[in-house]
């Protein structure tokens, strides 16, 4: 079976019952790994969580299935849960599939990768679940923050909700954990809901690192060439967190393309970002950065800085120590690509 996040909700029970293979994919890497965190909540019997890497498991296919048969230390339930780029888990996933030996649930997080892609086919022809999520605009994650906030006993108004949702920069992640915050602070639950207010939001809500985050994200992504070195030197005299940071571009990346989407071939792109903060899908100050970085960030380009992102996250979580270097080397290649992109003589 397949959904999206619009019928995802009403999707899930059925699949938690019936699947035993679910596949989470599309551009909204948040949205996909909430998708997952549901389908664990849903299981008749989630037990132990066993993760595996997508990279893992290209080099040796058989070991999903090995661990799909296996019981648990003391024979209780397990699951596993597989991070993977693209297509990486594809082969393990037919090995999985061709045997019939009963299996304990898996999930697929798959960064890059589409309903389209070859392992999605494969579970989807299984009676498995492909789910593809698509990065949601602000009214949608206003409303997801909402629904967060009921199911942890918080009475939020929707001036609340959408503070959180452009705090969070639209990443349903952090927001789940501005909620989680919340309730904790208001001892609030279902069984005895709390009001919120804008001062208990203040009270336990830190300043944003996106509002450090933003004017390099612009430099680098916009094409600013004076702008680039002297905001990585900030970075680095603020101490900026590496992963932190490249999340926040990430986040730039998934809405620029969700902008792409709508946008289509109308070449007039100041004319249609300003339709979106009238419609409130974006905001309004954000509007003369994502004006310039539309303009460069357009088809193949957009999609190898999509890939070129992922890579770079990738090194550094292996690569820890060396992750402020990495990290600069990587949006120094990719600035030097958007200062190219942005000249009146530069052709695709």
């Amino acid at each position: 079976m397949k959904a999206t996040q619009k019928d995802f909700a009403g999707l899930a029970e059925r699949a938690a019952r019936q699947a035993r293979v679910f596949f989470f994919c599309g551009p909204d890497e948040a949205g996909a790994n909430d998708a997952a965190a549901r389908i664990v909540s849903l299981l008749p019997e989630a037990g132990e969580r066993v993760e595996l890497a997508g990279a893992d498991l290209r080099k040796d296919p058989v070991r999903l299935g090995d661990e799909a048969r296996s019981s648990s230390l003391f024979g209780f339930a397990r699951h596993i849960w597989v991070r993977a780029q693209g297509d990486e888990a594809h082969d393990a996933v037919q090995i999985l599939l061709e045997n019939a030996v009963q299996a304990c649930p898996v999930l697929i997080v798959a960064t890059g990768a589409t309903d389209k892609s070859r392992t999605a086919k494969l579970i989807a022809e299984r009676d498995g679940l492909v789910a593809t999520f698509y990065p949601p605009d602000l009214g949608a994650v206003t409303a997801s923050v909402r629904t967060m906030a009921n199911g942890a006993g918080l009475k939020m108004g929707s001036e609340i909700a959408e503070r959180i949702a452009r705090a969070s920069g639209l990443d349903t992640r952090l927001a789940r954990s501005e909620v989680t915050k919340l309730a904790l602070y208001l001892d609030a639950s279902p069984e005895a809901p709390r009001p919120v207010s804008t001062a208990d939001l203040d009270a336990v809500s830190a300043k944003t690192e996106d509002d450090d985050f933003g004017p390099l994200v612009d430099a680098v992504l916009g094409g600013k060439r004076e702008a680039v070195g002297p905001e990585l030197r900030r970075m680095r005299e603020l101490g900026i967190n590496p992963v932190g940071l490249l999340l926040a571009f990430e986040r730039r990346s998934a809405q620029l393309a969700a902008l792409n989407a709508r946008l289509g071939h109308d070449p007039d792109v100041s004319a249609f970002l300003k339709a979106e903060a009238g419609a409130r899908r974006i905001f309004w100050k954000d509007q003369p950065a994502l004006t310039a970085q539309l303009k460069i960030w357009r088809g193949q380009r957009l999609e190898r800085l999509a890939a070129r992102l992922i890579s770079l996250h990738q090194a550094l979580l292996t690569n820890s120590q060396d992750a402020e270097l990495l990290l600069s080397e990587g949006l120094l290649t990719i600035a030097r690509i958007a200062i190219g992109a942005a000249r009146p003589s530069f052709r695709s």
